[in-house]
């Protein structure tokens, strides 16, 4: 069974870094389009930035420039390095994958991490 495991959320404050982490288990990790999602409380789930299999990416205008995604395939993980945070920044934040860019967000889902952007 694949398996997908998020760490790394905590309480910040605005203008703070926070890296997420996301190791997934089962074979051929390196195949998979990489997503994070994120949802805030009384939101639907949005999605962040993901990653091919190579070094396309792709992000949230609310987040270019603050955001980092990034995999490293000789450990089945996925990160998002997150900058100057904001309060807007609060959410679970979801990892998630596919086996294109055009199915990610309707495969298997982890069960999220904690961010809290507060004073």
């Amino acid at each position: 069974q694949v398996q997908l495991v998020e760490s790394g959320g905590d309480l910040v404050q605005p203008g703070g870094s926070l890296r997420l982490s996301c190791v997934a288990s089962g074979s051929f990790f390196s195949t998979y389009v990489m997503g994070w999602y994120r949802q805030a409380p009384g939101k639907q789930r949005e999605l962040v930035a993901s990653i091919a299999k190579g070094v396309n990416t792709n992000y949230a205008d609310s987040v270019k420039g603050r955001f980092t995604i990034s995999r490293d395939n000789t450990k089945n993980t996925m990160y998002l390095q997150m900058n100057s945070l904001k309060p807007a920044d609060t959410a679970v934040y979801y990892c998630t994958r596919a086996i294109s860019l055009a199915q990610l967000g309707r495969g298997i889902w982890g069960q999220g991490t904690q961010v809290t952007v507060s004073s």
